[in-house]
């Protein structure tokens, strides 16, 4: 599997701008409802309550928001690249400016945690988030996930 198979090119942002983690976390629940036809308040509660349990920021600038979302069928992916770096309470205290968002469906928890835990593994990769970083179109960011495995 690609990260291209998981993030669809709809789906990759590139400069998105938040002022907050939480207006960050706001925007992308709302745009995956609107991906998904689902209601926003629904993602956007869900990922909240998941963000209560412990920051999604792992690291080296980057965040992997995720929850269980009833009604979704198949797992959803979403990349932002931000404009500038955000507070994100993550585990090295450093600021995010990398997000993969990562919904799906009650009783896919096995497939999930495969997906995050891959999406760890190459988003702590030096040459990787630094080709994201500089990436200057979604089509690009796009590109460099077609080239790369999970």
């Amino acid at each position: 599997m690609n990260l291209s198979d998981a993030i669809l090119p709809a789906d990759v942002f590139s400069g998105l701008s938040a002022a907050s983690k939480a207006e960050l976390i706001q925007k992308l629940a709302a745009h995956a409802a609107h991906r998904l036809n689902l209601d926003g308040a629904m993602i956007l509660d869900a990922l909240e309550v998941r963000e209560r349990l412990g920051s999604t920021g792992i690291g080296q600038g980057v965040a992997i928001p995720h929850a269980i979302i009833d009604g979704l069928k198949e797992p959803y992916g979403l990349l932002a690249v931000l404009n500038k770096t955000l507070d994100f309470e993550s585990v090295d205290e450093i600021p995010i400016d990398v997000v993969f968002l990562l919904l799906a469906p009650p009783g896919k928890s096995g497939e999930q945690l495969t997906i995050l835990s891959s999406i760890a593994r190459k988003a702590r990769t030096g040459p990787l988030l630094d080709r994201l970083r500089t990436a200057t179109s979604p089509e690009t960011v796009q590109a460099i996930l077609t080239e790369e495995p999970l």
